[in-house]
């Protein structure tokens, strides 16, 4: 996904994640590139197992060690490479910033949520532990906790989910990070805290001027919160483009078959579409391309082929042997 000359912040080219074990080596990203501006929200969508959240930790060097390693591509940040671990340290918190898809599991169950906020800022920015504590509360104020004054002595398991998710937000943006990465925010939130989450990482997106990576499989808060799209299956990229020429107008088979799978309050039917089978094995892809098990337009070139990717306009590509002809008739 190419951007205008100087806006991009982000570049990622030719990402490639593999995993050692006992069991051989897996493939879990296979080639991933795109860049993400200022301002803007590139989301990566998938199923389970589709590499998007491996593509998250591995952006945010957090690839668990000694198994999880990047072996080719590079990693720009605002046109420096990351390379070692160091690298990446160097620019978490005020370059990149993660929020993860657990705040439970994520936030430190014994210590007070104020002190977890403010830890950064005194490690980083040399703040005494009052000025932090302050510091604190202003953001927890910022990502519209109530009482926050009250509730910054407070621990996570004092908060709801939806509250510990503000404040996950409150520490990601503690020291102003140029791209915030954002690995399934909404998960097991109910619709409207999730409405209220995607508004609040908009609302902080454009009062920071940061990119945002939101890693979902949840479509429709990708058409309401995101101006780009990146769908991956087996973990390549098979199609992006702009949210609107992506998924309006998908060339790839296996996006056309996330849209179907959407259901509408309008539709009558007695069982929602899905996809048939199940993504797959990373360690055995099939032959060519990787869902022609899955593609109701399966042909004997996708069975043996690897298609390539194929611009279908200036910001909308797609790896599919008959990209243009499946768009041309959605």
């Amino acid at each position: 996904m190419h951007n205008a000359p100087g806006e991009s912040v982000f570049d990622v080219t030719d990402l490639t994640v593999e995993f050692h074990g006992r069991r051989g080596i897996v493939r879990a990203v296979d080639g991933v590139s795109f860049s993400v501006d200022r301002g803007r929200t590139l989301a990566i969508v998938g199923e389970s197992g589709s590499g998007k959240s491996t593509t998250a930790l591995a952006l945010s060097g957090l690839l668990p060690r000694p198994a999880g390693r990047i072996v080719a591509g590079s990693v720009r940040f605002e046109g420096r490479p990351l390379i070692t671990r160091a690298d990446f340290q160097s620019v978490l918190g005020d370059g990149i910033a993660m929020i993860f898809q657990d705040p439970m599991s994520s936030l430190n169950p014994v210590m007070t949520v104020g002190r977890q906020i403010g830890e950064a800022l005194r490690r980083k920015r040399g703040f005494s532990a009052k000025a932090a504590r302050l510091r604190a509360i202003e953001l927890m104020e910022r990502v519209q906790i109530p009482a926050a004054s009250n509730r910054v002595d407070d621990y996570p398991h004092q908060f709801s989910g939806g509250m510990r998710q503000r404040v996950m937000i409150a520490l990601a943006i503690a020291l102003d990070p140029k791209v915030l990465i954002a690995d399934e925010p909404t998960t097991a939130l109910d619709v409207t805290v999730q409405s209220e989450i995607m508004a609040l990482l908009a609302e902080m997106r454009d009062e920071l001027d940061m990119g945002i990576i939101l890693i979902t499989h949840d479509l429709g808060v990708v058409a309401e919160s995101a101006h780009d799209a990146l769908v991956m299956y087996g973990g390549k990229t098979v199609e992006f483009g702009p949210v609107g020429e992506a998924f309006v107008t998908p060339g790839h088979p296996y996006t056309r078959a996330l849209m179907r799978s959407i259901p509408h309050f309008d539709d009558v039917l007695d069982r929602l579409p899905s996809i048939p089978g199940s993504p797959p094995d990373p360690r055995n892809l099939p032959s060519g391309c990787a869902f022609n098990p899955r593609c109701e337009f399966s042909t004997e070139l996708c069975r043996t082929e690897i298609p390539p990717m194929v611009s279908l306009d200036l910001e909308h590509g797609s790896a599919c042997h008959y990209a243009k002809e499946l768009r041309a008739h959605v």
